[in-house]
Parts: structure tokens; sequence; C-alpha cells
């Protein structure tokens, strides 16, 4: 209970702020539960003047009307009041969320799918919005309809409620049980369905893998798998939340019993008239209705409960790299980087990916990092814009520890161009100006050109509104390299990292790649990522890794001066295979 209650306190702090709305939606529901009262009164005049002696039929019945009009207006001001809270609050938590998400290190991302990313934003924050605003509504509303018909029962004939009520305890125990069954199957069911989105995500994103292995049969099935889990998990939830009407009225139907065999008796020996008599019975039968939406409230707080530990499990893992307190905005680059004794793993312990790495790179330098597969070259220059933060050393721009600045100062002077180009489903425009929202047109074409993509932008039939799809799926991988080497032009950082930009290009696109990171480069302090070793021979000095510490520092000419050294082994590998391949490529 104490977890539960917690869950449901910081649930609904997110309602605070709209606190107005609140009050007036429980104005609402007060007038609602007079409303209905007055209607269980209106009961007693109707058999006792109304129907037997004709008397006041006309102040009754618009007594009625009146009635009627105030429990719809009570109705209509706390329903609309309290699911405009109810969306305000599901939206504010989804962008908490959300917002969240994207704070975090780019380990969490590594870790967590997608697909059960997006089930959190969307599921779950979807399964909360019932709780806050219909259920809290009914939970407030129906409760307090109760109240009235319970008052105006005491009034008439304290013992007779009492037998009329006697059954209601008995209902407490199996809701308790019930609602406990109900929180341990919604969860199952959010999982089963994040499983779902996860699935979903996964096969649409490689799809093309998906139809070249002929695997849709395959991922099919295991959609089917997971789609009939899910069902099976819903159907208990379904099942747990059947079998309480039929118990509501079972009891209820006692309790009328009841009522009947005592009023009769009252009757018989005149201490009840039968208006009073029909007062009861008729308010016993208005109490069902609010009764039974109150038996349902607890079941959907306790699903609302479920998918609310899910939403704050996220919000309560924090792996995002943070900003020291009072942290000082970067001044302008102008001297240089240092790298000194750098060390990071994604767990402390001995199993570091990058260990004791240390070096110096001047402004306007071009550093290429290589080194084979797993050496670490990715992770280090992710360690620059704090991706990640350092296990050990420290990473000083102009003398300045980069875990003393703002995130915002330090990443809006580095630019990035990676292998894995990054485009989003909008116009070619919108993803070159991307981060550089002040951008006018013709900087963005300006851009483009420098980067060797006008022209085959300006053949598009809308030119720069072309919207490009998902990921940039209605271009090649050249096109989309070089609208990344545009956005990184226009934003016009002094650093650059440029990880494996050019490795998945063919011969031609390579070429005006090439040309378009060349006019980035230029007087820029770049870090370069080379798959090709002959693409770094003018960088001003060349770091190797190997098994993430620095195995080699020095120019191109210097590396391969040492023949038992790393750079010059990988050197010759890389010059075997090209000569293999343009030996498969020559007719026999």
């Amino acid at each position: 209970m104490p977890r539960q209650r917690t869950t449901l306190q910081r649930l609904f702090e997110y309602a605070t702020p709209y606190r107005g709305r609140l009050a007036w939606a429980i104005a609402g529901m007060v007038v609602y539960a007079v409303g209905s009262a007055g209607l269980a009164y209106l009961i007693k005049p109707i058999f006792d003047s109304v129907l037997p002696k004709q008397q006041d039929v006309l102040r009754i019945a618009w007594a009625i009307v009146g009635v009627y009009l105030l429990k719809g207006i009570g109705s209509y001001v706390s329903s609309y009041l309290m699911a405009d809270v109810g969306q305000r609050v599901v939206m504010d938590l989804r962008n908490a969320l959300y917002r969240h998400i994207l704070d975090q290190s780019a380990g969490f991302f590594a870790h967590g799918a997608t697909g059960r990313l997006l089930s959190r934003i969307s599921n779950d924050v979807g399964q909360v919005q019932q709780a806050v605003s219909e259920t809290a509504g009914d939970l407030a509303r129906e409760s307090l309809a109760l109240v009235g018909y319970s008052a105006l029962l005491f009034y008439y004939d304290a013992r007779l409620t009492i037998v009329c009520l006697t059954g209601a305890p008995l209902i407490i125990y199996p809701l308790i049980r019930l609602g406990q069954r109900v929180r341990r199957t919604t969860r199952r069911s959010q999982e089963a369905l994040e499983h779902l989105s996860h699935l979903s995500a996964e096969a649409f994103t490689g799809h093309r893998i998906v139809k070249a292995f002929g695997t849709e049969a395959h991922e099919a099935e295991k959609f089917r798998r997971a789609g009939y889990n899910l069902f099976r998990t819903n159907m208990k939830v379904t099942a747990s939340l059947s079998s309480l009407p039929p118990l509501m009225e079972l009891i209820g139907g006692i309790g009328m019993a009841a009522a009947i065999v005592y009023g009769s008796r009252q009757i018989a020996s005149g201490r009840l008239t039968p208006g009073q008599f029909a007062l009861f019975i008729g308010t016993l039968f208005l109490m069902y209705g609010p009764a039974k939406k109150l038996s349902r409230v607890n079941a959907n707080l306790q699903q609302a409960i479920a998918a609310s530990e899910r939403i704050f499990e996220m919000m309560d893992a924090h792996t995002e790299v943070k900003e020291q307190p009072g942290a000082a905005v970067l001044a302008p680059f102008g001297d240089q980087i240092e790298f000194r004794d750098v060390g990071f793993g994604y767990d402390e312990g001995p199993g570091r990916i990058v260990r004791g790495v240390s070096f110096t790179v001047s402004a306007g330098q071009m550093i290429a990092i290589v080194g084979r597969s797993g050496a670490g070259k990715t992770t280090l220059v992710n360690l620059l814009p704090r991706f990640y933060d350092v296990s050990s050393g420290a990473i000083f721009i102009d003398g300045v520890d980069i875990r003393d600045v703002t995130l915002a100062s330090l990443r809006g002077q580095i630019g990035i161009v990676t292998q894995d180009t990054v485009l989003f489903d909008d116009s070619i425009a919108s993803n070159v100006a991307y981060g550089s929202p002040q951008a006018t047109r013709d900087e963005i074409e300006a851009a483009a050109r420098a980067a060797n993509a006008h022209e085959f932008i300006a053949a598009l039939p809308k030119g720069y509104d072309t919207m490009i799809g998902e990921r940039g799926q209605r271009l090649s991988g050249g096109q989309r390299q070089r609208l990344a080497i545009a956005r990184a032009l226009l934003k016009n950082a002094p650093i650059l990292v440029l990880d494996e930009a050019t490795s998945a290009l063919d011969a031609e696109s390579e070429l005006l790649v090439q040309e378009a990171l060349a006019n980035l480069m230029l007087n820029r302090t770049s870090f370069v990522i080379a798959h090709r070793l002959s693409t770094i021979r003018r960088a001003d000095a060349i770091v190797v890794l190997e098994h993430g510490r620095v195995a080699e520092i020095g120019r191109h000419d210097e590396l391969l001066a040492r023949p038992e050294g790393t750079y010059a082994t990988l050197y010759q590998l890389q010059l075997l295979e090209g000569r293999k391949d343009e030996r498969r490529m020559v007719p026999s």
C-alpha cells in the first residue's frame, strides 16, 4: 500500500498546476450530487401526494425538470473540466518523460530499444490518462452522489438504511483482492504491448534485410506469438474486471430483499408510509449506478498505478551527462584541445574501452584516429561533445575542463558527420538548417553548394522543399552524406568530428563527398576517424589506437617508417586487400 500511495501521489502531483480547474470541477460534482439526492427526494411526494391525491402535480413536474437540469449542468461541468485536467496532466507527463529520455546519455540509447521507449511514451501514458480524467472524476462525482443518497435515507429512517446497506462492507475484501490482481496483470499486459511495439519497430526499420532474406513469414510469426501473449494477458484483466458486476448485483439483491421484508412490516404497522418506502427502494435503485461505477474505479486506478510505476521507473533512471552547478559558458575555441590520461568504460572496473589516452591538438589541425575494429576510436571522439563522461582523466579545451562548461556552449562549437547519416522526415531545407533555425534560404543554398549537394537538390521536383522520407530513404547514400556535410557547414562550428564519413560510399560519391569534406575542414580543427588509411595522408598527426590505448602518434610518413608498427601493419593489409579487389575486377 505505501508504494501505491507514493505512485499515486507522484501521478497526481502533475495536476497541482490546475487546482483552479479542479476546484470548479468539484463544484460541478457537488451540484450533480445535490441534483441526484433531489431526484430521490421527489419520490416520496410522488407516491404520497401526486399519484393517490393528484396534489401538487405541476409543482412536482417542474421540480423534476429542474433537478434533471441541475444534474445535467453539474455532470457537464465536472466531466468537461476533469477531462481537461486529465488531458493536460497526460500532456505534461508525456512531455516530461520524452525530455527525460532525450536527456539521457548515449549509453542509455545503446541499451534501450526504440520500440520499448516509444511504448512507454504512448501506451503507458495513455493508460494513465483514464485514471487522471475519467476515473478520478467518477471517484469524486459518484462518491458525492452516494453520500447524498445515504444522507437522505438516514434522514427518513436510520434503521431501514442500516438494513439496506448491510451488504456494502461485504464487497470491500473482493475489491481489494481484485485490485491487486488487476495491477499485476495490467503490468504484464503493458510489458507484452511493449514487446509488440519493439518487434514492430525492429521489423519496420530493418525491412530491407527482412525482404532480402525472405523472412517475412518468420517476422509475422514472431509478431503473432507476441500478439497472442498480449491477448491472453488482456483476457485475464477482462476476467478480473468482469467478475465484479455479478458480485455487486448479488449483494445488492440481498440488500433489496432485506429492505422489502423489513419495509413491508413497517408499512403494516403504520410506522412507514408507502411514499417513504418507495423513496427507499427508488433511492437504492439510484445508488446502484454510482456503486457499480465505483466498483470499477479501484480496478481502473490499479491499472493506472501499474502503468505509472513503469513510467516512473523510466524517469528514475538517470544516465544523463549532467552539468556542474554554476557551469560556465565555453569561450570560442582558439588555441588547443588536450586529452589528458583519458579513460572510459561503461562499467567501473578493469573492462575499460579507452585507457590512458593522452595527446594535444592545436587549432586548425587535422587529427586522424585509426585502429582495428573495437580499438575505441568512436568512443574516444564521443567523449569530446560529452555524449559520455570520461571515467578517468580529463579533456581540456583552451585549458578548461569540458565538464566545467555548459553542454550547450560545448556542443555548439562541435560539428559532427558520421557514417550512419541521421536525417529527419522533413524537407531538404529543414534538414540542412537543423540546429540553425535562423538560417536564410540563401545561407542554406550556400552550404549545399559547398557540400556539392546543390546540383542534385535542384534536380528534384520541389528542390529544397522536397520531403526526403524517414532517415532520408528517398536519397542515395552519397546524397544523404552531402546533406549531413551541408548541415555541419551551416552550423559553422570550429571543431569537427568526422566518423568514417566516406567508408560506405561508391567511388564517384566518395570523390564528391571528399571534396565537400575538404571544404568543411578548411580552417577548422578536425578529428577524423578513417576506414581507408589512404584518405588521411595529409593529416597533421595520426593517433593509432590498439586495445583502447595509444600505440603510436605521428604523421603518415613517420609511421610508415616503422615497419613493425601498428599503423604500418594496417596500411600494408589495406594495400594487399586493394590489390586483391583489383584482380577480381579484371576480366579473365
